[in-house]
Formats: structure tokens, C-alpha cells, sequence
């Protein structure tokens, strides 16, 4: 069974979904890639990993470091969660690139490969997509928007400090 649950950010609307322990989906509402389907979800109510969440987003969105994620249950290919097991490993208010990524394992040709997985991430925020950046330093693609990468990556390097 799925649980599907609604925040609000000063960044919009954004949807997790739950499988009643871990959060299996989190997006925001205007996301180009959304990695389940409302329509799927079979019962709308709390569960405590929605607490969990609610309090570690309000921490984030007020510019703080807020710690631990909750717990998060993905089912991607081998490589994909070798890619998502790094981005996990990236500190807040730190960024990485695509080609540091993908050379880490042992791929420097790689990059693009490395950016499909990044982009099929199923639990945006927690595992923190927004902070690959292209070589040069410059803001590539993220699919709840550039605007919102930027936006992210500002909240973060403000908190940090």
C-alpha cells in the first residue's frame, strides 16, 4: 500500500509518497519527471515517516542543516543506486559535478550516464540531485527547475555559514 502526503514550501507544493515506513517518492507538484502516479496511491493518511519529513523540510526550508533523512526506500538499477548512494554522501551546502561523479566510479567518459541517473531520481531533496553541477560551475538541468536548483544551492551555502 501507498501513502501519499502534501507540504507546502516557499519553493511550492511538493508530494511524498510512503510505503508506510520509508518515503518512496518526493517531488514537487509541477516536476517534470514525477516518479509515481497520485492516481496509484491507495490510501491518503498520516503516517509517522511523514512527521519525520514535515519536520526535516521545515528545518531545510528555514536555512538550517536539518540532519539525517528520513528514511527512503528506492528501486532503481544497480547504477542508479550507486549514483544516489553518492549524491547522499554529498555535504550540505557542497556540490559536485557530473564528471567528478562519474569518475568516482572509475567512468570519467561517463558524465551523461551519470546525469540520467540523477535525473531519475525518485526522492528529490532528500537525495540531494540539486547539487550536481556542470563542469564549469554552471546550473545543468533539474526537474523541479533551474530556478529552483538556484534557489536550493543559495539556501544552503546561506545556511552553512
Amino acid at each position: 500500500m501507498q501513502y501519499l502526503a502534501h507540504f507546502e514550501s516557499p519553493l511550492g507544493e511538493i508530494f511524498a509518497v510512503s510505503d508506510g515506513a520509508s518515503i518512496t517518492g518526493l517531488w514537487f507538484a509541477d516536476q517534470t519527471r514525477v516518479h509515481v502516479s497520485r492516481d496509484q496511491t491507495q490510501l491518503r493518511e498520516s503516517r509517522p515517516v511523514f512527521d519525520q519529513l514535515d519536520e526535516w523540510l521545515t528545518q531545510y526550508f528555514d536555512g538550517r542543516d536539518p540532519g539525517p533523512i528520513p528514511p527512503v526506500h528506492t528501486a532503481g538499477t544497480p547504477f542508479q543506486e550507486r549514483i544516489w548512494a553518492a549524491l547522499r554522501a554529498i555535504p550540505y551546502g557542497g556540490t559536485t559535478t557530473y564528471g567528478t561523479l562519474a569518475g568516482q566510479f572509475g567512468r570519467p567518459m561517463s558524465a551523461q550516464a551519470v546525469g540520467g541517473a540523477v535525473g531519475h531520481n525518485p526522492v528529490a531533496l532528500l537525495i540531494p540531485c540539486h547539487r550536481v553541477v556542470g563542469s564549469s560551475g554552471s546550473l545543468t538541468g533539474y526537474a523541479g527547475g533551474l530556478w529552483r536548483k538556484e534557489k536550493l544551492l543559495a539556501l544552503e551555502a546561506a545556511g552553512k555559514g
